[in-house]
């Protein structure tokens, strides 16, 4: 998943906007129920989350999305990670 300073560009389309992400998390949920049975999530904590593929919305591509330092990233203090997760799966 890209930080603060980076975002998804896939490199087939010049795409940076629309993807598809298939993930796993494993979440901690504090459910409230109604006497009716019905019941809504009031918080909930994420334990662990997975990115298994990130896909491009545009062309369909899974292997071709790279993470990329935002073109505001600069003002923002921080350099962007250098690894790149966001294609595999």
């Amino acid at each position: 998943m890209p930080n603060d300073t980076e975002r998804w560009r896939c490199t087939g389309c010049g795409n940076l906007t629309r993807f598809d992400m298939t993930r796993t998390v494993r979440s901690q949920d504090y459910l409230h129920l109604e006497l009716s049975g019905r019941g809504q999530v009031e918080e909930s904590t994420v334990l662990s989350e997975t990115v298994e593929q990130v896909r491009c919305r545009w062309c369909g591509a899974t292997d071709a999305v790279e993470i990329v330092a935002r073109p505001d990233a600069a003002r923002s203090g921080s350099a962007p990670s250098s690894e790149n997760t966001a294609g595999q799966g």
